[in-house]
């Protein structure tokens, strides 16, 4: 390929102004380094900066050659500290950027013309063009629901202390972007700035000790913490301003749309059991009351600042009369609250009033605290609140009050902030899904069924036979006796998940706890077993009224293609089931599915996958629709393109029309995490962004929505077909590719980096593509700079369809412009391609103790990556990759100069660290890991990407 292909031709206004901020924190952290380290290290790290920047624009074997003999000749020290040198470069270049593109939103809201797509402005004016009236747009808000959904994995490479680092070092460069300041404050600044960057240098941004779960529950906790408690009420408020903007007040002066509370998050972390030992029922406890303890410290903080600004006196406004009787109800604990001054602020209502509703936050934390610490504490009556809607009841009571009496402009600040929240959070911050994998319900009730003499070989079952019998067991009046001694450990673990869920919904509310997920349904069964433990824990059951009751929503999980495939086979059989669908409608009617996008790729390719992924979503709401079922898709997206990655709000608009009712739910992971929300002021955006996405695709709720082209889904049959086997033939059918892979990647070494609680494979020492999971076999591809899942298979695909047939390429072009699944498809595949680097991927191939082998697989990837290049280049019609994007394609191209020395020094490592442990068992002093795990981490921190 050639390398004019990757530079964008459309440059981006005012990139001038992100290249002075990238060079001055370069200059900075070079300062520290010459302070710090020395000007040998600093003339290391140049020496190699300016030469791989000059092979970036001509190559000279000459001078690649000198530099890696010069790389050779560094001792592991010095490497160590090159690598750190250029990880915390990458970082300050990843801030940089984000605090340009912040600027760039603020300044286009300054200029007051229409934002950018995507805004909630610029969509509003959308809706509003395009006749949406007003009645019709409410009716749409109404039935909002954004779910994003954090989960842990084992390839996440930063620490919370480091990220805290990073947003001082973001919040002191944003000071300078301050016009007004003056030259010698400008210096100061600059000299803070320096002091945090110097701080960043002294942060070991690598783990000393693996993590617990336990650290990874808190490491989620930091994003609300750290930037969604800010950002929340004002992603809602921003939505308001442009709703009154574009639709303006009614007669009385209230707005014509009133902006429900939509958002919601989830987590999986402490509920993800599917292959980490590590989750154990008493981790699922503690990740519950850590959110419980964490949202309610922020109600205290924020309650404890209201109470010094409504400061409203009786003498100058009077209350309502609801909120003076709650007042009065109140006085059974102002003796406590106010510790025998019990008429304190009588003539300051709202001030007596946030006193004691402080006093009743803080005593249900304590509550909360007492039971982290292992104590059995139960709450204290009335002088606690018991849930969230008291707390809501208070809250919405002093807003009514202060509008009766025409402070509604007060009401509307913080107070309203603060409710938005507690509709947002409750006292559970997040739902607590809850996931397993298949085989282990089906063991525990096979062995339950044994036990209590219910059934003698419930594994040697009919699928039919096993729906007959778990159906009566679930929907049976009577419990069979159960001695929980007589069982094994993991089947008796497994009972005590859901009994730890059946006690969370009481402790944190019932959206405390989320979904069941049954990762590899392969079959009806799956579900209803789920749903008979569920009833053993009670869960399930029939009130003292004889009514049926169901306080569990069970997700089943399809991965693999083949899955995808089966899925309407599945889900027919489950709702068909008359228990099923009784218990479904006493749960509210609304079935969930899970769609995986990480295995389906791994397993048959991105095209396969996403066009699998595509038709799946269409069935299932066939099937619930025919069944009047309520749907929610839940999409198990992972960060990189190769597991389902790629911009929220256009991966929304890729959606198949009429699929998105409204709501949605997606995981959230690896460093999307870190990127989206470490900063309140980004979290804004990707929230606001991810829900106007959700906004258009549910114009289907009150408009007829479109329907694809039936020519488009037929071409895309074919090409489905087409790359997956492409895919497959590389995967699946080349002797000795997986041989390639563990040893041209750091895929092995990434098991010994303190990075995650989860194995990386499910089993071990097994060179398998079914053993490893996922996200390491993205990841390693992605190290190694061959990013071959999120591309492999499509320039293949593309070629044989088109069959040099000009007409058939128009036709190609039109369904990239026209068709948002495939425009979305192809620019995900064109970043995919533009962090590949095939020259750096062949000195990677070197590591394979085959060459023959090597040179063999290396000459077919590359091969299709050139043709991916140019089949892709030609469909979308530009010149270059990421033509359209070129914002992304220069951050990319701005990154590769400092990569390239990063993989060359990881290669030299790798070399090394293998040569040293070959034929030899247990070398305790290894001096290349350390730094070699370090480069894992700075490669992740340059391409922006893990798993």
């Amino acid at each position: 390929m050639n390398e004019d292909q990757l530079i964008p031709t459309k440059l981006p206004p005012r990139d001038k102004e992100l290249r002075a901020r990238v060079k001055l924190f370069g200059n900075l952290l070079g300062q520290v380094l010459k302070r710090l380290e020395g000007r040998r290290l600093l003339a290391a790290v140049e020496k190699l900066r300016k030469g791989y920047i000059a092979l970036r624009r001509q190559d000279d074997p000459a001078r690649r050659a000198r530099l890696m003999a010069f790389i050779d000749k560094l001792d592991a020290e010095s490497l160590e500290l090159i690598i750190r040198a250029f990880s915390t470069y990458f970082s300050l270049a990843n801030i940089a950027e984000e605090d340009f593109l912040y600027r760039e939103r603020r300044r286009q809201v300054s200029e007051g013309g229409p934002l950018w797509v995507g805004s909630f402005d610029h969509t509003l004016r959308e809706f509003h063009e395009q006749g949406v009236p007003a009645d019709k747009l409410q009716t749409l808000l109404d039935q909002l629901a954004y779910i994003p959904v954090f989960t842990a994995h084992p390839t996440e490479a930063r620490r919370r202390t480091v990220m805290e680092a990073q947003r001082r070092v973001f919040l002191a460069a944003d000071r300078l972007n301050d016009r007004r300041i003056g030259r010698e404050e400008r210096e100061e600044l600059t000299r803070e700035l320096e002091t945090r960057i110097q701080v960043l240098w002294r942060t070991n941004e690598v783990r000393v000790k693996k993590p617990q779960v336990q650290d990874e529950i808190k490491y989620g906790l930091f994003y609300f913490e750290e930037s969604l408690f800010q950002a929340v009420p004002i992603t809602y408020r921003l939505l308001e301003k442009a709703l009154r903007r574009t639709y303006g007040n009614d007669e009385e002066g209230r707005p014509r749309v009133c902006v429900p509370s939509f958002l919601r998050f989830g987590s999986w972390i402490g509920g993800d059991r599917d292959g980490n030992p590590n989750v154990t029922p008493a981790v699922t406890e503690l990740a519950c009351r850590l959110a419980m303890e964490q949202v309610l410290s922020e109600y205290l903080r924020r309650v404890s600042a209201l109470r010094h600004e409504l400061t409203h006196s009786l003498y100058m406004c009077q209350p309502s009369e609801a909120f003076m009787e709650s007042l009065d109800r109140d006085k059974s604990i102002a003796s406590a609250v106010f510790q025998g001054s019990a008429d304190r602020f009588e003539t300051e209502p709202y001030r007596r009033k946030l006193y004691i509703m402080r006093y009743r936050i803080a005593e249900t934390l304590n509550t909360v605290r007492r039971r982290l610490n292992g104590e059995h504490a139960v709450l204290p009556g009335s002088s606690a609140y018991a849930t969230a809607d008291e707390l809501h009841a208070d809250l919405c009571l002093i807003r009514d009050s202060l509008i009766s009496h025409g402070d509604a402009s007060v009401a509307a600040g913080n107070l309203t902030d603060l409710i938005r929240l507690v509709e947002t959070f409750g006292f559970h911050l997040f739902r607590l899904d809850v996931r397993q994998e298949s085989t282990v319900h089906s063991q525990a009730v096979g062995e339950i069924l044994r036990i209590t003499e219910l059934h003698e070989d419930y594994e040697g079952l009919s699928e039919a036979e096993r729906l007959t019998l778990l159906a009566g067991l679930t929907e049976a009046a009577q419990l069979p006796d159960m001695d929980m001694e007589a069982l094994s450990d993991g089947t008796r673990e497994t009972l005590q998940v859901f009994q730890v869920m059946r006690r969370m919904r009481t402790e944190v509310g019932p959206e405390g706890v989320g979904t069941y997920v049954i990762s590899m349904t392969h079959a009806a069964s799956h579900v209803m077993e789920v749903m008979f433990l569920a009833r053993l824990a009670g869960l399930t059951g029939h009130d003292e009224n004889g009514e049926a009751f169901c306080q569990i929503r069970v997700s089943p999980l399809f991965e693999t293609i083949e899955d995808l495939r089966h899925i309407e086979q599945v889900l027919e059989h489950l709702l068909s089931q008359p228990v099923y669908a009784h218990l479904l409608q006493a749960s509210g009617n609304l079935q969930e599915v899970m769609l995986g996008y990480s295995d389906s790729c791994k397993d048959g390719g991105i095209l396969a996958s996403s066009w699998n992924l595509y038709e799946a979503q269409q069935k299932v709401l066939r099937i619930t629709g025919a069944h009047d079922v309520a749907c929610r898709l839940f999409h198990g997206r992972g960060g990189t393109i190769g597991r389902g990655g790629g911009p929220t709000h256009e991966s929304i608009l890729a959606q198949p029309p009429g699929t998105v009712h409204g709501q949605i739910k997606f995981t959230e992971q690896g460093e999307v995490l870190s990127y989206k929300y470490s900063n309140a002021e980004t979290a804004v955006y990707e929230l606001s962004m991810g829900a106007t996405g959700l906004i258009k695709t549910s114009r289907c709720l009150i408009d007829e929505p479109p329907r694809d082209r039936r020519d488009y889904l037929g071409i895309m049959d074919e090409l489905a077909a087409l790359g997956e086997d492409a895919y497959r033939d590389l995967t699946d059918r080349t002797e000795g590719v997986l041989d390639y892979f563990y040893e041209i990647t750091p895929v092995q070494e990434i098991g010994q980096l303190n990075i995650g609680s989860r194995p990386s494979h499910r089993r071990k020492a097994d060179r398998s593509k079914s053993s490893i999971r996922a996200i390491p076999w993205v990841f390693g591809w992605a190290q190694s700079r061959h990013t071959l899942p999120a591309w492999y298979g499509i320039g293949t695909a593309l070629e044989r369809w088109r069959q040099s047939d000009p007409s058939r390429l128009a036709k190609l072009q039109t369904m990239y412009n026209e068709w948002p699944f495939f425009h979305s498809l192809l620019s995900n595949c064109q970043m995919a391609l533009t962090k590949a680097d095939m020259r750096t991927a062949e000195e990677y191939a070197r590591l394979c103790h085959d060459p023959e082998l090597a040179r063999q697989v290396f000459a077919r990837i590359r091969e299709e990556y050139e043709r991916t290049v140019q089949q892709v280049l030609n469909v979308a019609g530009t010149q270059t990759l990421l033509d359209e994007n070129p914002t992304l394609a220069l951050s990319l191209m701005r990154r590769n100069p400092y990569l390239d020395p990063l993989n060359h020094i990881q290669i030299t490592l790798l070399r090394r660290h293998r040569e040293l442990h070959a034929g030899e068992a247990g070398v305790e002093d290894d001096p290349w890991i350390r730094p070699l795990l370090r480069s894992i981490n700075a490669i992740a921190a340059g391409m922006r990407n893990t798993g």
